[in-house]
């Protein structure tokens, strides 16, 4: 009886501890409407941003992988390719950013996305190389496409997916509702955001143990 004591003991703790680190987790997850979490990384040519370099400028940042069908969709169509034009035009500084660890699906070298990005003719400002998956844990990124939008001032305003289409059909893209483009028009006019959470489609981020 008292080794059964023991273990149940043991069990409880060990489920009080996961559910002590979930509850913290979730504590420190990125909230619509308040600061998104401070953050450096490397692009994939050797450069650091760090979020406060960019304060007074809109922030995009678009969780990828290049082999995640849902990813795909939207460069072979070009339509991630003309966002990142239209709005770093615009002034908005756009930061790809890539989570897979080393050994999972979608993880590349620096010289491998640089090719990448050249092949497709992608736009962004940089590519934010996250093999330790700092940044997508930061940011509780979990699919590939997810998308985050920054104001001038560090508020988090949009965060999830990129459209109301969640299939990997291109045909789909023609008539969807983008939510990065809607976020970034009202805000810039001053308008409340209508939609700033959706839940996110896509692959998983392939994050490391």
């Amino acid at each position: 009886m008292a080794f059964a004591s023991r273990s149940l003991r043991a069990a409880s703790f060990l489920t009080g501890a996961a559910l002590a680190l979930s509850l913290a987790a979730a504590a420190q997850a990125p909230r619509v409407g308040a600061s998104a979490p401070a953050f450096t990384a490397t692009d994939s040519q050797g450069q650091t941003h760090a979020l406060n370099q960019y304060h007074g400028k809109y922030v995009v940042l678009e969780w990828h992988n290049q082999g995640c069908p849902y990813t795909r969709k939207h460069y072979v169509s070009g339509n991630m390719q003309a966002l990142q034009k239209e709005w770093t035009a615009k002034g908005v500084a756009w930061f790809t950013v890539i989570s897979s660890a080393p050994g999972e699906q979608g993880y590349v070298t620096d010289a491998e996305e640089n090719s990448y990005v050249e092949k497709m003719h992608a736009d962004p400002t940089a590519v934010l190389m996250d093999p330790q998956g700092k940044l997508g844990r930061l940011f509780d990124a979990k699919t590939t496409p997810e998308m985050y939008v920054i104001d001038p001032e560090g508020k988090l305003i949009y965060e999830g997916a990129i459209d109301n289409r969640p299939t990997p059909d291109v045909d789909d893209i023609r008539g969807a509702d983008n939510y990065v483009t809607d976020a970034l028009t009202e805000s810039m006019a001053g308008k409340p955001i209508a939609t700033a959470y959706t839940r996110p489609y896509g692959c998983s981020v392939k994050y490391g143990d």
